[in-house]
């Protein structure tokens, strides 16, 4: 479609008795021009294209046109007036279009076409008006009026298509398939001994009509089925046009140039316009959404929207923060803005500075001399120096301003910046990685590194014969697998509603494939590494058991190698000089608390459980996905310590317990990340003193039916009440 407008298209289809005939288990070609179809449309649609497609067909048992009379333009339908297209005109083509058993002349179709659209593109602005003709030129054909066609055709720029079965050569009509124009693409050649003399009489006049309009370039617009199948096999992505930016593109106080700019290159996102709507009837009607506010307490208290604030959390405390304190926190911009902040070497900005979502092509602003000037001085300057202009951008008030650099960009036909956004000092990430020459075992030896070199050699996607370079990997010409995808599903789902979704089209996976090339030469390179880096399973290793594991102590009885035992099972920390002696569990690092208070000397079980247990419960109230995953570190820390201990009972009456407390206070979700870390009761398999089967232990955790509830946003922050007791 041309940028400028959109276009008016009618897709005139024969459906007479020789189309719908086929080779044994070949397809008809009626058939395969309603595949073609059906791919423009689809195209169409899922582009979101202002184009309207209009529906002639010839051929038909009825006549239903507006130059239809007693004997002319018999058997022509116009079924269905230029429109935008939709899934009803994909509908039409697949089920409601039909063979029929008369024939007409194609050429009398095509003044059909031509006088649909005189008619109804009066008054409207249309880029182009186009028809596309698809027919095995198998039906009657008289020539008296193709001179008042070739002149209408001429006179009103309206532009011709044909779409065929068979290839037209250059020079007879049919043959060599080298010789025609498409001929490369395809491979669906039809002997000249298989074309009818009707089929040959009507190529003659095919020829003569494109030659007439375009002497050179005739037969390239003559496809054939196949052909235009895989051309259109692909969706065509979505054509945005572009939208000017007006601005003032200031350097100092003193010196302003009228510019405009133009998104250049942009994130392209799917358009999801979900609607939701009854499983049965398929209405948006029969759904109707209500939103109630109620508070976290046990009567569910509904609240009326307009007495609730916007809060945030801090800590264990709620912050109200207003829609007017959220507009006077925001950053003031004074309106758009394009300033040139300083100049720097380009050898400066790096290529990994690059930031943001989009490109911007600067030009002088249109119709003004003087700015044009100024601007091209400018941007010649830029590029003899080799410097780089640094941006101050803001596209209106609303719009917090960026920092961008702005570089030159001189071709034949014009001249302009290219603007990127650059990164913030807080936006830059500096990791730090220790070295693989420190340990001698990682140094690579000179075959590794003259194999793994061969290996980058081999994967080059440039082709290079010395003279000119080919890219064998295009990008730019590889549609968006995630468009095409979610298009191919949508488009199987609007027809076949009940059944699976289909597998990815071969086409698609083949594009994403390594070229073949490639794949061939990186083989021995490959096999090289593979001997050069031998790859070694290595097996897990045997759980060390202690003397404590295997020879429980008497808990009445402390043991002088305790402590010993204890030093060797936790880890050295810092933090733990820092914190000094544990008294009580803390909620910074609670479950390493209740580890080391509980094996302490002469230590209450009962009692560091019961401090444990209000630290879970403090959790739970909180609601946030970083307190419910402190929450299961201290359930499962208790289980272990408790198996080790023989508090076995302890621990499965608090998890009983807990398990009543979530489904009372509806905390559903957090019970599901205890379900998923199958932290379950204690079994006799686990500990003697158990009296719970493993059955037993499953059906706890058995699933019940409740209703899904979301995660509330997890917490920059941690649990401040407690800082002072780290100090």
């Amino acid at each position: 479609m041309a940028p400028g407008g959109k276009v008016a298209i009618v897709l005139c289809l024969d459906v007479g008795l020789t189309m719908s005939s086929s080779s044994p288990g070949g397809e008809s070609s009626l058939d395969q021009a309603k595949k073609i179809m059906t791919k423009f449309v689809q195209r169409q649609v899922f582009a979101e294209s202002k184009d309207e497609v209009a529906v002639v067909l010839f051929g038909t048992n009825g006549t239903s046109n507006g130059l239809a009379s007693e004997d002319q333009y018999q058997n022509i339908t116009v079924h269905r007036s230029l429109q935008l297209p939709d899934f009803d005109l994909l509908e039409d083509i697949q089920d409601v279009i039909k063979p029929a058993s008369e024939q007409a002349d194609f050429l009398d179709a095509i003044i059909v076409c031509m006088d649909l659209l005189q008619k109804q593109t009066i008054g409207k602005k249309y880029e182009k008006r186009h028809i596309e003709l698809f027919t095995d030129l198998n039906s009657p054909v008289s020539e008296d009026q193709l001179g008042i066609i070739i002149a209408n055709l001429k006179k009103t720029g309206i532009s011709l298509q044909f779409f065929l079965p068979f290839p037209v050569s250059v020079d007879d009509g049919i043959g060599d398939p080298s010789a025609s124009v498409h001929a490369h693409m395809h491979r669906d050649i039809f002997p000249k001994k298989c074309l009818t003399e009707q089929q040959k009489q009507g190529i003659d006049v095919v020829r003569k009509l494109m030659y007439t309009l375009d002497e050179e370039g005739g037969l390239e617009e003559i496809y054939t089925f196949r052909e235009s199948l895989e051309r259109l096999s692909m969706f065509k992505k979505i054509e945005r046009k572009p939208i000017p930016w007006p601005c003032q593109l200031t350097i100092g106080p003193n010196l302003s140039i009228r510019i405009v700019a133009y998104k250049w290159v942009t994130e392209e996102r799917v358009k999801k316009l979900w609607a939701i709507v009854d499983a049965k009837t398929l209405r948006k009607e029969d759904v109707q959404k209500e939103t109630v506010y109620c508070l976290n307490d046990d009567d569910e208290t509904e609240v009326q929207k307009d007495d609730t604030i916007q809060g945030f959390r801090y800590g264990s405390d709620i912050v109200p923060f207003s829609k007017e304190d959220e507009e006077q926190m925001k950053y003031k911009t004074e309106g758009k803005c394009f300033s040139v902040l300083g100049f720097t070497r380009s050898s400066q900005i790096q290529r990994h500075y690059y930031m943001g979502t989009q490109a911007l092509k600067v030009f002088a602003a249109k119709d003004d001399e003087n700015a044009a000037v100024a601007f091209s001085a400018l941007v010649r300057a830029l590029d003899e120096l080799k410097v780089v202009a640094v941006v101050r951008y803001a596209y209106d008030r609303r719009c917090n301003p960026q920092v961008g650099v702005a570089f030159p960009y001189i071709k034949d036909a014009y001249e302009c910046l290219i603007y990127v956004q650059l990164p913030y000092m807080e936006d830059l990430r500096q990791y730090v990685f220790s070295s693989l020459k420190n340990s001698k075992k990682c140094i690579p030896t000179a075959d590794q590194l003259s194999a793994v070199d061969s290996l980058i050699d081999s994967m080059n996607l440039v082709h290079e014969d010395g003279e000119t370079f080919e890219d064998l990997f295009k990008p730019s010409k590889i549609p968006n697998p995630h468009f095409q995808r979610l298009y191919q599903c949508l488009q199987h789902k609007a027809f076949h509603p009940d059944k699976p979704l289909p597998p990815i089209e071969q086409h698609l996976l083949e594009m994403l494939e390594m070229p073949c090339v490639v794949r061939e030469r990186c083989q021995a390179p490959l096999e090289r590494v593979k001997a050069l880096f031998p790859l070694k399973e290595v097996g897990k290793k045997k759980e060390e058991k202690t003397a404590q594991d295997i020879f429980k102590d008497n808990e009445d009885e402390p043991s002088l190698k305790k402590p010993k035992i204890e030093d060797e099972e936790g880890s050295f920390s810092i933090m733990k000089l820092a914190e000094g002696s544990v008294t009580s569990v803390g909620s910074v690092n609670p479950a390493e608390d209740f580890r080391i208070l509980v094996r302490k000397k002469n230590a209450d079980f009962n009692d560091v459980s019961q401090q444990l247990i209000n630290r879970i419960d403090q959790f739970l109230e909180n609601k946030g996905s970083q307190y419910y995953m402190k929450g299961v570190d201290c359930i499962r820390v208790f289980r272990e310590e408790a198996m080790k201990l023989s508090k076995v009972q302890c621990f499965n009456d608090f998890l009983q317990a807990l398990k009543s407390k979530l489904e009372d206070k509806a905390l559903s979700d957090f019970w599901e990340i205890m379900v998923q870390d199958r932290i379950s009761l204690i079994t006799k398999d686990e500990a003697e003193e158990s009296l719970v089967t493993g059955e037993e232990a499953e059906k706890f955790l058995a699933p019940k039916e409740h209703k899904n509830e979301t995660l509330p946003p997890a917490d920059e922050g941690g649990d401040v009440d407690d800082l002072l007791d780290m100090m």
